[in-house]
């Protein structure tokens, strides 16, 4: 009897463990995606460039409008810092937010930072074209009249009159560090800088930057979207495109003085210390790693100085770069000296060692729950659609650096302080009472007492004022 060769049949497709898992993955990511749905909103654009994102929620009977102006208080121009929060005020003055809020049952407000300029008007969806209007008149007409700048310079010196300790520190430690940088520079200004402030400046960064290519309009509410598109096109379709955008190109500040900078507040009862050191910028993809560091820095400095009150350490980041800032209450000048030699003897090991696995762990915890608290909050969206739109990245929003900050790996994290902390100059500035606090810094390294050097001209070196880098001509 013949042996016949045996045949096999030929394997089609994959194999039935990889199809299965295939098909396991494949239901658990529609799992996770069903627990925690990301709403997107519709994304559309009208012809003259302005971005439009809408968010639908059909039977809900309000409405919320924000308008986000990519260019922010970095623009200031030189020597008059709190000219873009000037304008700001001026577009949406407090006769309007007034309006908003005690006619329309709304709310309406108008922020600044260094990267942008936000307007947010919120309130009944019957009342769309009344705020859509205040929107329109505020972008493309904005009240920049004598009276309206006098009024916009007298609500910001009203704000400034209420100054704290602790804000004279974060003032001084941020010109400490970035020097001539834009962001040495209050967003809101200062007596001094409003005062130089004109008319003709307002007019002049209206025309650089109150363009529809330089900004995003989100609306989230119950509306019917083919009536508002509509609407949109009529209301702000003739708003005129810009000729070019301002790019933002600032130089790198000089290394900060390494001596510590005493601010005299002699009633003070309490010294304000503050450390700062330049951090990473909002789109670098070690800025996640940054945030845990601080956490981990913060919790090993209240253990080194439990004295200290009103403790934080922050990583900021914007557009072009940041600040890295620990700041605190000292009860007294030698609890304020042992802070700063603890502060920088954290940095300097968190730059050379890995933080362990339990306080990497915890740090992740935390920073976590700061990044993703109210996620769902329609307000926490719409900053993540604009953050998106503002940086051109998603890995910006907060939401996408908690995840980022999850996947730090120990080694990764010192890494990243090693290129924060090593071999990095920092500004550190205490304001409290110089008589008392001279002498008890120096023994922590060398004092400046703000002051000193004006009232001796004749031993002050003659330097040359710097100037930053961008200058806005006028046309």
């Amino acid at each position: 009897m013949k042996s016949f060769p045996s045949r096999t049949r030929p394997r089609r497709g994959l194999p039935l463990k990889i199809l299965s898992a295939l098909i396991l993955l494949c239901a658990g990511w529609f799992a996770a995606r069903a627990q925690n749905p990301t709403p997107e909103p519709r994304r559309e654009q009208l012809l003259n460039g302005l971005k439009i994102l809408l968010f639908n929620r059909p039977g809900d009977d309000k409405i919320l409008i924000k308008l986000r102006l990519h260019s922010g208080a970095a623009f200031d121009l030189a020597g008059k810092e709190g000219l873009m929060r000037t304008l700001a005020e001026a577009m949406l003055d407090q006769q309007t937010r007034a309006y908003v809020t005690d006619e329309l049952d709304g709310r309406a407000e108008v922020t600044t930072d260094y990267d942008s300029i936000n307007i947010t008007l919120a309130g009944r969806a019957t009342d769309f074209a009344r705020l859509l209007e205040l929107v329109r008149i505020a972008v493309t007409n904005p009240p920049l009249t004598p009276e309206a700048v006098e009024r916009a310079r007298a609500a910001q010196l009203k704000t400034l009159s209420q100054t704290s300790p602790s804000d004279t520190a974060d003032r001084a430690v941020a010109a400490r560090l970035f020097g001539a940088h834009p962001y040495a520079r209050a967003t809101a200004g200062t007596p001094e800088s409003l005062a130089r402030v004109q008319r003709s400046d307002l007019l002049l960064v209206r025309d650089r930057f109150l363009h529809p290519d330089n900004a995003t309009l989100v609306i989230v509410g119950g509306f019917d979207q083919r009536a508002v598109m509509r609407s949109l096109r009529q209301s702000l379709g003739g708003w005129t495109k810009s000729d070019g955008k301002v790019p933002a190109t600032f130089r790198l500040p000089d290394a900060p003085d390494a001596r510590t900078l005493v601010i005299n507040r002699a009633s003070a009862t309490d010294t304000q210390l503050r450390l700062a050191l330049r951090g990473l910028a909002r789109t670098d993809r070690d800025a996640p790693a940054a945030l845990l560091l601080a956490t981990v820095a913060r919790e090993r400095w209240l253990k080194a100085v439990p004295e200290l009150k009103d403790a934080f350490v922050r990583h900021e980041a914007f557009r072009d770069g940041g600040v890295f800032r620990m700041g605190a209450a000292a009860t007294t000048p030698a609890v304020a000296a042992k802070a700063i030699e603890s502060a920088r003897a954290i940095l300097q090991d968190l730059s050379t060692n890995a933080p362990s696995a339990a306080e990497l762990e915890s740090a992740r915890r935390a920073v976590a729950a700061a990044l993703n608290a109210g996620a769902q909050d329609i307000e926490a969206l719409t900053n993540a659609w604009l953050d998106e739109q503002s940086y051109n990245t998603r890995a910006a929003t907060r939401s996408e650096l908690a995840r980022a900050a999850a996947a730090f790996a120990p080694a990764e994290v010192q890494r990243v302080g090693a290129r924060l902390f090593l071999h990095t100059p920092s500004a550190v500035v205490a304001v409290g009472d110089a008589a008392q606090l001279r002498a008890e810094l120096a023994r922590v390294g060398a004092v400046e007492v703000f002051g000193e050097a004006a009232a001796k001209p004749e031993a002050a070196p003659q330097t040359k004022p710097q100037q930053p880098a961008l200058q806005l001509k006028r046309p």
